[in-house]
């Protein structure tokens, strides 16, 4: 099959497993080096499909796919060098070029995912990264942060005023705050209701909390009341082996335990609007991720499976991508698991989810 002849779905496959090298950079990239959440990425919309391609990886830089501006202002997407498709990227949004009074810009403060998606670490430090023993061996929510491009602590308020900007600015449509995991029971829940809270009071927009399950089930409430309306509890990785040793940290917080809160947390937010990321490629095999997400269509959960990225600077920099026919092994069948479940990426609020730029998924559930 030639590259010009790819299903839509096989080459947004492609380009995330194999990621894509840039031939002439431009200032107007909106690419993620570093931190936490999709890395090392850029924007690009091929198709109408918005897609968060890898590009600084090691795997972009040998990748068959390339990319190349022309003077026209025109981009093209190749394959070994043979042009594909024309295709755009995202381009710097206006509310990038503010501060804060304290003199923060406010990208420090949140970034544009996508092209409609805000996203912020609200804390950009873990308990589990500080232990490099225990830190999650894919994480690089503490690059961002050492290379002063964040800051450590967003205050409500500060999300709050950055949040208004970018909906009245560039029309951003939801917005996604993740967190390090402070020493707390509630493992970061009481920091997003803080920041939910302030965000609401200042303008209209979706919001979807991550976190890892809380102590006490009462702050699925608690987030849910403050104005969050998606929640994301992410497993990452399902068997314990695979887990124990890519995140011995988190791993001590079983499947078990996950399972029992996806159940109370989608009693409070509803069928569909609970959704957890897994990381394919890390080890689990295809049998495994598809046993897990039936459970977890069962219960209501969307799982939002996106191949594993390598980040530079990361103990995981060097390990290998996942193909493109494996992560169609298991994009083909969960998107039929979805449908027969009743869920829907495009049903979600807000969120990793609805977004939908870091995988494939949402290309199959049109099939």
């Amino acid at each position: 099959m030639s590259a010009a002849s790819l299903s839509n779905q096989r080459l947004i496959t492609e380009l995330l497993t194999q990621g894509v090298n840039i031939i002439n950079p431009s200032e107007q990239h909106v690419s993620r080096h570093g931190g936490a959440g999709p890395s090392d990425h850029q924007a690009m919309t091929i198709g109408g499909t918005t897609v968060m391609v890898p590009i600084y990886t090691h795997n972009a830089r040998l990748s068959p796919w390339q990319v190349k501006h022309d003077n026209q202002g025109k981009t093209a997407l190749l394959k070994d060098a043979i042009a594909v498709r024309e295709i755009t990227f995202a381009h710097k949004p206006r509310f990038y070029e503010l501060t804060t009074d304290e003199g923060v810009p406010y990208s420090h403060i949140a970034t544009l995912h996508g092209t409609d998606v805000l996203a912020t670490t609200v804390l950009q430090t873990c308990i589990r990264y500080e232990n490099r023993k225990k830190a999650c061996q894919f994480c690089a929510i503490g690059q961002s942060l050492a290379a002063g491009k964040t800051i450590a602590h967003k205050t409500p308020q500060q999300l709050a005023q950055v949040a208004k900007a970018a909906v009245e600015l560039d029309g951003v449509k939801h917005m996604v705050m993740t967190t390090g995991t402070p020493s707390g029971r509630d493992r970061g829940a009481r920091i997003l209701v803080e920041s939910a809270l302030a965000i609401k009071a200042a303008v209209d927009i979706p919001l979807q909390g991550q976190c890892e399950p809380p102590g006490d089930p009462i702050w699925f409430r608690r987030m849910r009341d403050a104005g969050i309306v998606s929640l994301g509890m992410h497993l990452e990785a399902v068997t314990p082996e695979v887990r124990a040793r890519i995140m011995p940290g988190k791993a001590q917080v079983s499947i078990t335990q996950y399972m029992e809160a996806f159940e109370q947390a989608v009693a409070v937010f509803g069928r569909g609007q609970v959704s957890t990321y897994i990381l394919a490629g890390l080890g689990d095999t295809p049998e495994s991720i598809l046993e897990i997400s039936e459970q977890l269509v069962q219960l209501g959960v969307y799982p939002f499976v996106v191949p594993f990225v390598p980040i530079s600077g990361t103990p995981l920099e060097n390990h290998p991508a996942p193909n493109a026919d494996f992560m169609e092994s298991i994009l083909r069948p969960l998107a039929s698991m979805l449908r027969q479940g009743g869920l829907s990426r495009e049903a979600i609020k807000a969120g990793c989810g609805r977004c939908g730029a870091c995988s494939s998924l949402g290309s199959f559930e049109q099939i």
